[in-house]
């Protein structure tokens, strides 16, 4: 009786959504993910102790893949805990409108230009296959989070779906403002939070023009390992022996992500009817 208690205290109070659970949710995750990170390093430790996040499979795993896959098991026991498997994965409430598909274009096509413009014979099959298998994870686990429950919890504090948009957007940015404590320089970082909010946007509008978080989770799956493959590293711009020229234009669809995230900001309508608690 008192673990059922306990239960329905818990579904309750996340259940009444609003944008500082949705805050507090990325904030808890923020931190728990840095703590797996340390875990990592200390886990893999023979393996990274390089440096180097290409020297090998392993460094990739322990450097780049491990600590988001706890991080994904860790969302996914908090949406089984609080009954949501049937909202965040099934249809949206809520479908989008024909100029949604241009969000879809706008990421698809810089995945095929760092696809075509990787000089892939510089890694081995091994490096590869990991670096794949940690955009897979880090797809599944960033918009589990962010256009999983975020959405769904400012859904339930009552959002229309323009600050929807906005807001669990700003948390994706926010999230990746933790790179700092990594070592990048502010500016890098500073770059990387802007860029994410129109790469967040644009997952938005794929969940909502394709009805459901798997085509989010794919294109973000797909986009993550081929720039970290095409650059060199992780938020990285360093040299390539591929095709620089277009490298380059994928890496212009970052100023188009922006522009289009604000045009969305105008466009996007719609409001979901607010569940009860």
């Amino acid at each position: 009786m008192i673990d059922r208690r306990r239960t329905s205290v818990w579904k309750t109070f996340w259940d009444r959504g609003g944008w500082w659970r949705a805050l507090l949710l990325v904030v808890a995750y923020a931190v728990v993910y840095q703590g797996f990170g340390l875990l990592s390093a200390a886990v893999g430790s023979d393996f990274i102790a390089g440096g180097d996040l290409f020297a090998g499979p392993g460094s990739v795993f322990f450097g780049l893949a491990f600590p988001i896959l706890l991080g994904g098991v860790v969302l996914l026991a908090f949406v089984w805990s609080v009954g949501w498997l049937g909202e965040i994965f099934g249809p949206q409430p809520i479908r989008g409108s024909w100029w949604m598909w241009i969000a879809v274009a706008l990421v698809v096509v810089p995945i095929v230009l760092r696809v075509l413009g990787t000089d892939w014979s510089s890694y081995s099959v091994g490096v590869v296959l990991t670096t794949l298998l940690a955009g897979v994870f880090i797809g599944f686990a960033e918009e589990l989070l962010t256009r999983g429950l975020a959405v769904n919890l400012l859904r339930r504090g009552g959002f229309g779906e323009r600050a929807v948009m906005l807001l669990s957007s700003l948390l994706f940015a926010a999230l990746h403002s933790v790179n700092v404590l990594t070592g990048q320089p502010l500016l890098t970082v500073a770059v990387t939070v802007v860029y994410t909010f129109g790469f967040g946007v644009m997952m938005y509008l794929v969940l909502r023009v394709s009805g459901s978080i798997v085509w989010p989770m794919l294109l973000h799956a797909a986009t993550d390992p081929t720039t970290i493959l095409a650059t060199g590293g992780v938020d990285a711009h360093g040299d390539t022996a591929g095709s620089a020229e277009m490298i380059g234009f994928a890496g212009t669809f970052n100023f188009v992500y922006i522009a289009a995230a604000l045009l969305a900001l105008i466009l996007v309508r719609g409001r979901v009817e607010r569940r009860s608690a």
